[in-house]
């Protein structure tokens, strides 16, 4: 019983190891263009997360209404999260890392809200157009959910794009990990820099 539990272990940090290599290893192959799609959803999430700060209305009191666990709490921690990982997709760092949650957020605003508002049983005000409730009330205000959702998905799948700081840090890491296998190469028994480097000491000796 022993090795297939150690087995099993194995198998949980190898697949842990992947997750972890998935989120903060993204791809740089997705195009220039993807800055546009960071920039969009990057900046309605900070937007909404400072006006969760500026305005009670959008925040705690949202919260409250909806009967959210721990309003001012939750509140202030989402937003938060909104402004961090708003500027996180902005500048293209940690992309795909900051995807997850916002992927979970916006799944969880849609099932908070959305389902109420189909049903015409929402605490929040009604929208201030018709429809007002039901199918076509729902696929109107969740428009933005829906593009936001849609863009962290992208982003979670193609990477940040070669202009991004991910893409930087990774190049800088790409350049230091070749330049210390050139010296690594070069300081090799027998290569002429060793050789070089050899040469004194064995001088001094004699």
């Amino acid at each position: 019983m022993e090795p297939k539990s150690g087995s099993a272990v194995d198998t949980g940090m190898k697949q842990l190891q992947r997750l972890m290599t998935f989120l903060f290893n993204p791809p740089l192959t997705a195009p220039r263009s993807a800055m546009i799609m960071r920039l969009m959803v990057g900046g309605v999430f900070l937007s909404e997360g400072i006006l969760k700060f500026v305005y009670p209305n959008q925040g705690v009191g949202r919260f409250t209404k909806l009967g959210i666990p721990m309003p001012e709490l939750t509140a202030d921690f989402i937003g938060g999260l909104e402004i961090v990982g708003g500027i996180l997709l902005i500048a293209g760092l940690f992309t795909r890392v900051i995807a997850v949650p916002f992927i979970i957020e916006m799944v969880v605003a849609i099932l908070t809200t959305k389902v109420a508002l189909y049903l015409g049983t929402s605490p929040l005000p009604l929208p201030p157009a018709l429809p007002k409730v039901g199918f076509w009330a729902v696929m109107h205000e969740t428009r933005s959910d829906y593009a936001q959702i849609l863009t962290s998905v992208f982003l979670l799948i193609v990477g940040p794009g070669s202009w991004s700081l991910d893409a930087l840090l990774q190049r800088r890491r790409e350049a230091r990990i070749a330049r210390q296998s050139s010296e690594d190469l070069q300081l090799r028994p027998g290569s002429a820099k060793a050789l070089a480097r050899d040469l004194p000491r064995a001088q001094a000796g004699i």
